[in-house]
């Protein structure tokens, strides 16, 4: 059996989800708990969840410093967002903290079902539906691994740099400051790599980035 636990400070949405989750034949909800702060005082460290499905935005402990504490404690437990927000930042920022998927809280069951088995089975799920219009690359054939780590071995150093700040939560005239730069320059870069990658935007660049070792999470 897997075992899941759940963090939202939405009670009824809570309890929706894990009649859910409950109703997965493998699948069963561990615990829930309102907020991060509640999660670390309630997790069990001889009973640990394998999947945590994480609200971003909560009182007292919100969701990225759950998993940055997730990520540093207990990192064999596996993130799935679950949020309203889609923006580029936070989807950066909880990737950068090591969530393994990202879903918004309108998924179809259905999704929710492919979520936690591709985390299981695979350590990440990228949810094609989010990132269709800001990744062109989800919706296009993937590279092959050999082309994505050859691409990822010829970047130069500064692009390197670069992609590593992208992963932060600067914004682009705050990378361009830290780097020296001009937001012209810094634009540059990013064109440059959007087309040597092959992705449409900052998030795609990011994936990129983790997947191919650039930048550890």
């Amino acid at each position: 059996m897997i075992n899941v636990a759940l963090v939202d400070d939405h009670k009824l949405l809570r309890n929706g989800l894990a009649s859910v989750i409950n109703s997965f034949a493998e699948y069963q909800v561990l615990f829930e708990a309102d907020n991060g702060r509640q999660f670390t005082e309630v997790l069990n460290p001889a009973s640990l969840p394998d999947i945590v499905l994480l609200d971003i935005t909560m009182p007292e402990m919100n969701g990225y410093d759950t998993a940055a504490w997730l990520k540093d404690n207990y990192p064999q437990i596996k993130v799935l967002a679950l949020t309203m927000l889609n923006d580029e930042r936070s989807i950066i920022k909880m990737l950068r903290n090591g969530a393994k998927g990202y879903l918004l809280k309108d998924t179809e069951l259905l999704e929710l079902k492919m979520a936690l088995d591709s985390v299981i089975s695979k350590g990440i799920y990228i949810n094609e539906l989010l990132y269709q219009n800001i990744v062109q690359s989800m919706s296009q054939p993937q590279m092959d691994e050999d082309t994505e780590r050859r691409k990822a071995h010829d970047l130069t150093d500064r692009e390197k740099e670069f992609l590593q700040w992208l992963c932060s939560d600067k914004s682009y005239k705050e990378i361009a400051t830290v780097m020296n730069l001009s937001p012209r320059t810094v634009d540059g870069y990013r064109d440059i790599l959007f087309e040597k990658l092959k992705v449409a935007s900052r998030v795609g660049l990011v994936i990129f980035a983790i997947r191919n070792g650039v930048v550890r999470v």
